[in-house]
């Protein structure tokens, strides 16, 4: 698994409107992983860390394929840094009963009348979790919805909408390799728009 974490420049106009849309970020991210515009990317999961006042707006991309950000580090400004690039095996830390550290962004929804409807009360965004850690093979110890906010963007005449919550908590492992195919095949809806990417570490 590949994981970059691009370090972005507000200063940058392109860099503003990709943090601003979903939809541009993610024709931006897709970049990465094609050789012309006609190709299809693979798979990758990503997402926009939380804000802090004391660092660049962070993008954090994990793909099965190595990406190529040349196109990134070309564009005048766009980019705070180097994108920082690093494979790591996620199962190394997915050892059964091992409680981990975790961070999810995350489209929560639920089906009324045949219709998939985003949760909005923070309430059951919790349980929305607790059903997911049930169905993918972890447990919930303590979360919190860290933020939480209604996402509109544009796909030609198609309209992109859909809540978006952000988790921070701790987690049990119940089954390794649910778990881990979980984490790499991404959590709920809208993956292409920066949800589904749960990541672990080890408590410090």
């Amino acid at each position: 698994m590949h994981l970059t974490r691009l370090s972005l420049e507000l200063r940058s106009a392109a860099a503003r409107r990709d943090l601003g849309d979903v939809y541009d970020m993610h024709r931006t991210l897709s970049r990465a992983f094609v050789s012309n515009s006609d190709e299809k990317p693979g798979r990758f999961l990503w997402r926009v860390e939380p804000a802090s006042a004391s660092r660049a707006p962070l993008v954090l991309v994990q793909s099965e394929s190595a990406p190529d950000w040349s196109f990134l580090c070309s564009l005048p400004g766009y980019l705070a840094r180097e994108p920082e690039v690093k494979t790591w095996d996620p199962a190394r830390l997915l050892e059964l009963n091992a409680k981990r550290r975790f961070r999810l962004v995350a489209n929560p929804t639920v089906t009324r009348d045949g219709k998939r409807q985003g949760i909005v009360q923070e309430t059951e965004q919790l349980d929305w979790l607790s059903r997911q850690g049930t169905k993918l093979g972890f447990a919930v110890e303590m979360a919190l919805v860290t933020d939480s906010d209604f996402v509109v963007s544009r796909s030609g005449q198609s309209l992109i909408q859909f809540q978006r919550a952000c988790y921070d908590g701790i987690l049990s492992v119940q089954d390794p390799s649910r778990l881990l195919s979980a984490m790499s095949a991404g959590v709920g809806p809208a993956k292409a728009f920066g949800c589904g990417l749960l990541t672990v570490a080890a408590i410090a």
